[in-house]
């Protein structure tokens, strides 16, 4: 039998409190790039719009990275 934290080697799920850190500093620094009005916690408000051009910006930018390297 399996266990559950053990899925073939795959960390799907896994991230530290450092890493969520990390990534919602990314994350608003994307929106303030973009020029939207991010806030801590609830954005319910956003458009679809919105929440997906911070998705994308956010891809772009770790594509660009990765092609730095």
């Amino acid at each position: 039998m399996s266990n559950s934290n053990n899925s073939g080697g795959s960390n799907k799920g896994v991230m530290t409190q450092k890493g969520r850190e990390a990534l919602e500093r990314f994350k608003m620094e994307s929106a303030n790039e973009l020029g939207i009005d991010l806030k801590d916690g609830y954005n319910g408000d956003l458009t679809s719009r919105e929440a997906g051009s911070i998705g994308g910006s956010m891809v772009k930018k770790m594509i660009d990275s990765y092609k730095m390297q």
